[in-house]
């Protein structure tokens, strides 16, 4: 028995050795040897063609990058984003559940109810600008006015007239006639401060319920001489309870797109 225990540890020694040495030979074969090639990536920018065309494109190409560069701006300031992730900041603010949603969680959610909310919009610009100036119908001036219809025609209307007389003031620019006289630099601000205002008048509403309630707390604390304790540890699992029983996501949602017809 002893001999055959040393035997089978033997046997294994051996066999280890030989999966050693195999795997050291794969290793060191040709087919290993050989340099993984990696696919050759060249960014350069050729010399353009001499003439109004070589210039036109070069200026072409620095618009795309300037419009994807801005990008996180344009999204910010020309949709609904402003109102939406304000709004829900405000909601956690008031119910006091420090970073409950976390960031991401608010960001990701205003920026799919921005989707939602624009979706009319962006549909019109990509029928009747994207797709005709992708067919090579239009110039890419037509397209960008084709594209800024619709989405001047949805600020304006979210847009407040006093606002928007501010900065007609401020611009130092003739009394439009028309909607259409208003330059996209004067309407783009005011199109931001009415959405903020309306956004906090939104928060305000927000937090008119959880500061009743975290009134009632402190009043029975300190009738009942608790001093010491936080009135705010007491008032969170209250916020949570009612904003969970009046079901607050779907009525905060609802009234924030319906807020934007």
């Amino acid at each position: 028995m002893r001999g055959c225990n040393q035997l089978g540890r033997g046997g294994k020694y051996i066999i280890g050795i030989a999966v050693l040495f195999l795997l050291v030979g794969y290793l060191n074969s040709p087919a290993m040897a050989a340099p993984f090639e990696l696919p050759d990536i060249n960014l350069s920018v050729a010399e353009g063609s001499e003439g109004p065309e070589g210039v036109s494109q070069t200026l072409q190409l620095l618009a795309l990058l300037t419009v994807l560069s801005l990008a996180p701006g344009i999204l910010i300031l020309l949709t609904s984003f402003t109102r939406i992730v304000v709004v829900l900041s405000f909601l956690r603010s008031a119910l006091a559940t420090q970073q409950m949603p976390p960031n991401q969680v608010l960001i990701g959610l205003a920026l799919f109810l921005t989707f939602f909310v624009m979706a009319p919009t962006w549909k019109d610009v990509n029928a009747n600008a994207l797709q005709p100036y992708m067919r090579g119908e239009m110039g890419y001036e037509e397209a960008f006015e084709r594209a800024m219809s619709p989405v001047r025609t949805f600020m304006f209307k979210q847009t407040r007239e006093k606002d928007l007389a501010l900065f007609v003031e401020l611009s130092d620019m003739e009394r439009p006639q028309t909607y259409r006289d208003i330059p996209n630099y004067v309407l783009i601000p005011a199109f931001t401060i009415s959405e903020l205002k309306t956004a906090f008048q939104i928060g305000f509403m927000l937090f008119v319920p959880f500061l009743v309630i975290d009134m009632i707390v402190s009043s029975a604390l300190m009738s009942m001489g608790m001093l010491m304790l936080p009135p705010m540890m007491i008032s969170l699992p209250f916020k949570i309870l009612l904003f969970v029983l009046v079901d607050g996501w779907n009525l905060v949602i609802h009234s924030l797109i319906l807020s934007f017809r």
